[in-house]
């Protein structure tokens, strides 16, 4: 689960991860790539968002609102292996040091600063190719995913034929 406690004290903000999501799908939205948060992947882990971009590469973001959640988080090397390109989004007054040593692979990752409003890219994510085959099945499963929460939402009693809930 995101933590959405806020930052430090005296910091003046709080931002939550609802607010970082929709600043970072409204940069995604602009640049042509649309995403889905709160995506399952294969491996039973949770992307706060999956996206597709223009040229179908698949890419994750994981969401960060504060320092505990950033250095605690243990389990954010199982995402790679499903997207060709990941970022870290991150609010304007959560530190971004840790982010730069070895711990978080900076060489592969890329970092966006964020808030409910707008955001900003301030290291572009490498592009770490997927296999045609394992992106194919990605995205089709985001598809999937897209349609079904369109669907419950414009007719929630459609919701109890889902099998893949």
């Amino acid at each position: 689960m995101i933590d959405t406690d806020s930052f430090p004290p005296g910091s003046g903000t709080s931002i939550v991860a609802a607010d970082v999501v929709r600043g970072v799908s409204r940069l995604f939205a602009r640049n042509g790539i649309w995403c889905l948060p709160e995506m399952m992947l294969r491996n039973g882990r949770r992307a706060d968002l999956m996206g597709v971009d223009a040229r179908g590469q698949v890419i994750l973001v994981e969401i960060k609102v504060s320092r505990a959640d950033l250095l605690g988080d243990g389990k954010w090397t199982d995402y790679l292996e499903f997207c060709d390109r990941f970022y870290w989004a991150l609010p304007p007054t959560l530190e971004r040091a840790p982010l730069e040593t070895e711990a978080f692979l900076p060489d592969s990752c890329g970092v966006i600063v964020a808030d409910g409003y707008d955001a900003e890219i301030l290291r572009p994510a490498p592009l770490r190719q997927m296999a045609a085959a394992r992106r194919k099945v990605e995205v089709e499963r985001l598809a999937r995913a897209a349609l079904r929460r369109l669907v419950v939402s414009a007719d929630p009693e459609t919701q109890k034929w889902d099998r893949e809930s």
